[in-house]
């Protein structure tokens, strides 16, 4: 197994089923959002000094901002995503970057609050133009034929 499916079986998959997701389109979008941010898993924090943290790459402002008007909303959820803290008085910021439990719950919650529904199972096209248009916004640096080659090359072992 490599990297991103170790990350998809011992990280992804749990969390969603603590949220109370089975779901397969979900694990991938999550699966290539973190492939993608990270750089298959190299990176933790954002290159050249910038914001965000985890292998999810998520700013303080949009953590703070998913708190605040999102989840507060929604106690049930907010006490689920709280479960994965590594305990009671922890920095959610710094979770982000050290508890990958914590950082998955978040970017989940994060796709959650996005009105159009999520791209189906296996269509890889379709998850890299919404994680552009949802995660890294129509603003930001990525680019959907980075997430789909960064996919074939971290998660399915390809490069064509």
């Amino acid at each position: 197994m490599n990297k991103a499916q170790i990350f998809r079986e011992a990280v992804i998959r749990p969390v969603l089923a603590r949220l109370g997701e089975k779901n397969v389109a979900a694990e991938e979008l999550l699966l290539g959002t973190a492939v993608q941010e990270s750089l298959n898993f190299k990176y933790r924090r954002q290159v050249e000094g910038g914001p965000a943290k985890g292998y999810f790459q998520m700013e303080p402002s949009t953590h703070n901002d998913i708190w605040n008007n999102y989840l507060k909303y929604r106690q049930a959820l907010a006490n689920d995503v709280l479960s994965f803290l590594s305990n009671a008085n922890a920095d959610k910021i710094d979770e982000l970057e050290s508890n990958d439990e914590y950082a998955t719950a978040m970017a989940r919650v994060h796709y959650m609050r996005v009105s159009a529904a999520l791209p189906k199972a296996g269509d890889i096209a379709a998850q890299a133009r919404y994680w552009k248009q949802y995660y890294n916004t129509p603003l930001g640096k990525g680019v959907p034929h980075e997430y789909i080659e960064k996919w074939n090359k971290y998660v399915i072992g390809t490069t064509a």
